[in-house]
């Protein structure tokens, strides 16, 4: 199967189109019945950060996504959030010193209001939390060419015996 593309702009309605276009991917590609309501939910959850973040940084650019299988059935997430890394980054830990980080973070913009970022790092987490529960394959990075994330995510697929 080729790898299937999908880029839509930063609003809530479009994250059911693409859990509904992950999933028929997935099924397609081999992924168990049993697992195909792990890939919904977490499509949704990370097309809905990247929306979020887009959103609460008043980015237009659109949200992408790829859906591909090899050896797994891979399914990556980008937004071009400026800060979206290190909110990741921060996900992992505990405590209200996580906020108090990502407000005193230089390297983000001076016109994103201070509620703003605490809220967003606080969905950030919970989210990337909930993601963590769900899927056993996954990785957060930043990009390797120009601003924002990555979310990986991979299940296995089913095979038939030869």
């Amino acid at each position: 199967m080729p790898t299937v593309r999908l880029s839509f702009s930063p609003a809530a309605a479009h994250v059911r189109t693409a859990r509904l276009v992950g999933v028929a991917v997935a099924r397609r590609a081999g992924v168990s019945e049993e697992l195909l309501e792990e890939v919904r939910l977490a499509i949704g959850e990370a097309c809905s950060r990247a929306v979020a973040l887009h959103r609460s940084h008043g980015l237009d650019d659109l949200v992408d996504v790829a859906m591909a299988d090899g050896d797994r059935f891979t399914v990556r997430v980008v937004d071009r959030a400026a800060n979206g890394a290190m909110v990741a980054r921060l996900a992992g830990e505990v405590g209200d010193e996580d906020s108090v980080m990502v407000l005193s973070d230089p390297a983000l913009p001076l016109t994103t209001p201070p509620e703003l970022l605490a809220e967003e790092a606080v969905a950030a987490r919970m989210g990337l939390a909930l993601l963590a529960g769900l899927v056993d394959d996954l990785n957060v990075s930043e990009l390797a060419e120009g601003v924002g994330t990555e979310v990986r995510m991979s299940w296995p697929l089913e095979r038939p015996a030869e």
